[in-house]
């Protein structure tokens, strides 16, 4: 792996915490505050989480050129992928080998992360030559 690469995937990271920081904020806000049911409010969370991940990526980690039409429909497949891995590892994790969830979480995360990354950096935000 590069240098660019490595300080490509140090900004993916600090977007996500900037983005899960959006995520739990609004949750949080929206249940005491709003008293709003958990799972509305972490879908309301999950998008706004989703939102900030793809501008701040698309302008900051990969400086994208591209038009958000040709990238958000890929970034939300990349998304949506992102969000059955973590269903499926955190399953695998505390329900078949007893995990705490804790545990499953911090190692899904890790694992999705690593997907997410490899689908926006190959996929979502890649340039092809035709497009430079």
């Amino acid at each position: 792996m590069t240098l660019a690469t490595l300080r490509q995937f140090a900004h993916f990271s600090g977007v996500g915490f900037i983005s899960a920081v959006g995520h739990y904020g609004l949750l949080i806000a929206l249940i005491q505050s709003l008293d709003v049911a958990p799972v509305p409010a972490s879908a309301a969370g999950a998008l706004l989480g989703a939102g900030i991940n793809y501008l701040l990526n698309y302008r900051f980690t990969f400086r994208s050129t591209k038009r958000h039409r040709d990238t958000v429909l890929k970034f939300a497949v990349v998304a949506s992928a992102g969000l059955m891995l973590n269903t499926i590892f955190m399953w695998l994790g505390v329900e078949l080998l007893g995990f705490h969830y804790l545990i499953g979480q911090t190692v899904t995360t890790g694992l999705v992360l690593i997907w997410s990354f490899l689908g926006s950096r190959y996929w979502a935000f890649r340039v092809t030559p035709i497009e430079k």
